[in-house]
């Protein structure tokens, strides 16, 4: 069942978004060579409590750490720990926010350092452009199916790979909820949801340099790729209004 947001509970999920963003703006320098993943989250939970919000991704049973931190072929939920960054690496910072009983989530994938690697400057590039290209779509009157066929047209047309498995979501008093916004179309757009005014999902592109096929190490939470070429992800919260899509992240 997909949960409408009122335009009060937008107004909370703004503010929300709002100091994600501030978040997100004071990690995102501490990107660099030698600095830990566990530093990076140490630092991500002392600037969600100075926001007066809560880590989104620990309301979620087992996980224990405010940010997930995937590095190369890792896609999704690794948790920080000791790795040293080094140059070159590619990183995604993934977050969630709680404020006032509602979530917000945010991803980006950054080269660690100065990259000149121009077929990884291209990969990240694709990435973000498709993030951006997707929320155009997000409007009323719209289906989820139009969404998505953006990011498997944008995502296979330059030569990657869509994780398939892993999708954006909608978001709210939960940090996953329905619906399900796949990254390549699995349904007839006129039969894939609409998109109504109040409708607030985290759209996400998770993508891959050389398979769609997943795997996973040993802790059961990181997922990676299975030929363990480069990944990343590119994720905003995007509120529907009668305006237009609202980035909220």
């Amino acid at each position: 069942m997909v949960n409408l947001k009122t335009d009060q509970e937008i107004k909370i999920m703004v503010e929300g978004g709002r100091r994600l963003r501030a978040v997100v703006g004071e990690l995102l320098p501490l990107i660099k060579e030698g600095i830990s993943t566990k530093e990076i989250d140490d630092r991500a939970e002392e600037l969600v409590k100075k926001q007066d919000g809560e880590s989104s991704f620990k309301t979620v049973p087992g996980y224990r750490w405010t940010i997930c931190s995937p590095i190369n072929e890792q896609i999704v939920h690794t948790k920080p720990n000791n790795r040293i960054l080094k140059k070159e690496d590619v990183l995604t910072l993934d977050i969630g926010f709680l404020y006032q009983g509602f979530h917000t989530d945010y991803a980006i994938t950054k080269v660690v350092g100065e990259s000149k690697n121009t077929k990884i400057n291209k990969f990240l590039k694709i990435g973000e452009e498709t993030l951006y290209k997707t929320i155009k779509k997000a409007k009323i009157g719209n289906r989820i199916s139009n969404i998505s066929e953006v990011i498997e047209k944008e995502i296979k047309g330059n030569g990657y790979f869509v994780i398939k498995e892993l999708t954006g979501h909608g978001i709210g008093k939960k940090l996953h909820e329905d619906p399900y916004v796949l990254g390549f179309v699995d349904l007839p757009v006129d039969k894939s949801p609409m998109i109504k005014k109040g409708l607030v999902i985290a759209i996400e592109i998770i993508y891959a340099m050389g398979t769609e096929e997943i795997a996973y190490e040993k802790d059961n939470w990181s997922i990676i790729t299975k030929d363990r070429s480069l990944s990343a992800c590119f994720e905003h919260t995007v509120a529907v209004t009668g305006q237009g899509p609202v980035i909220l992240t």
